[in-house]
């Protein structure tokens, strides 16, 4: 009790002061002058009601004033309501956006999947083509038939089947390199080189199986001559995501002796896209722009992580997360 009686003076003090002068006042006067005496019995003096008065307009004025104050702090509150509806929608809105990805990306993994299963079994498949043992080539095919979402699959690789075993052996063996071709032209070395190993063992006496081995070398040396001539173009442009992107594929085809002519135009390379890549956090840091500031930290750390500017970002991860948090929910 003491406590809020305590409150109470402290929030009205000037109201009670100011009453209390008017009174002292009234007092004062009442006890030195007699300008509160009436002639007239039992009738208030005009100056009492005056005090009266003021007195009253006093307290109306104060009880408006925290009426007011009480209605912009309610007003507040619902600007502060609104603020957090606004919020909590806009949470919504981007947790539908990242289910809506997740979704695409489930999506996107399910046909590559599916994609990698067809090819793996054709390749299954056509290996026991390749060898002539078609009992077992149509044994798979009729197992990749049982499967609903596999059905057209099975009728094409059957039809290659029959086609294949009604072949000649030398309409077998142009077959098989029409479909070394493929790889070849899509820079599957490895598959490439597997499917002409088998075809060599199958057709032993055949010319045109052998000489896949030299046409797997010539395709792979072409690949090389271009892919240097497009770095080469690269670097002069001083285009340094395309001549690290050429030189990530470059890199299987260069001897040690050719890797170590590039490394210093390499070393070039990386240290102008670290160069870049600093100026764009420091960038993003001083506008406040943390979310992006974040996704090329993370950059810099992966492809330059024994860079001193990557163990600087290492240490402001944290406060980095915590602010690019704060960004994406209050804006």
């Amino acid at each position: 009790m003491g406590s809020g009686k305590g409150r109470f003076v402290q929030r009205f003090k000037w109201h009670i002061i100011t009453i209390s002068v008017i009174l002292s006042g009234a007092a004062a006067l009442t006890l030195s002058t007699d300008v509160f005496e009436t002639s007239e019995t039992n009738k208030i003096p005009q100056t009492i009601w005056l005090l009266c008065a003021l007195t009253m307009l006093f307290i109306t004025l104060t009880i408006l004033s925290k009426v007011v104050k009480i209605s912009d702090r309610l007003r507040d509150n619902e600007g502060g309501l609104e603020k957090a509806a606004g919020l909590i929608e806009k949470m919504n809105a981007e947790l539908r956006q990242i289910s809506h990805n997740t979704r695409l990306s489930e999506q996107a993994k399910s046909i590559a999947y599916r994609d990698a299963d067809r090819q793996s079994l054709r390749e299954s498949v056509l290996e026991k083509l390749h060898r002539q043992d078609f009992e077992a080539t149509y044994e798979i095919i009729e197992e990749i038939a049982n499967s609903t979402e596999y059905k057209k699959l099975a009728d094409t690789l059957r039809a290659e089947a029959k086609k294949y075993q009604e072949s000649t052996d030398t309409e077998r063996v142009n077959q098989v390199i029409a479909y070394i071709t493929k790889f070849l032209d899509s820079f599957q070395w490895t598959q490439a080189s597997t499917v002409i190993e088998r075809l060599i063992k199958a057709a032993p006496n055949s010319e045109d199986a052998k000489s896949m081995r030299q046409k797997l070398v010539d395709k792979k040396q072409e690949r090389k001559k271009t892919l240097l001539a497009l770095w080469d173009e690269a670097v002069k442009r001083q285009e340094t995501d395309r001549s690290l992107e050429i030189l990530n594929e470059l890199d299987l085809y260069l001897t040690p002796n050719e890797g170590l002519a590039l490394q210093e135009a390499a070393r070039d390379i990386f240290r102008s896209k670290l160069h870049n890549l600093g100026v764009t956090f420091s960038l993003a840091i001083s506008e406040k722009q943390w979310s992006k500031a974040l996704t090329v930290g993370r950059q810099i750390t992966r492809d330059f992580p024994n860079s001193r500017m990557a163990e600087e970002i290492r240490e402001k991860f944290d406060a980095l997360k915590k602010r690019a948090t704060e960004s994406e929910l209050f804006g």
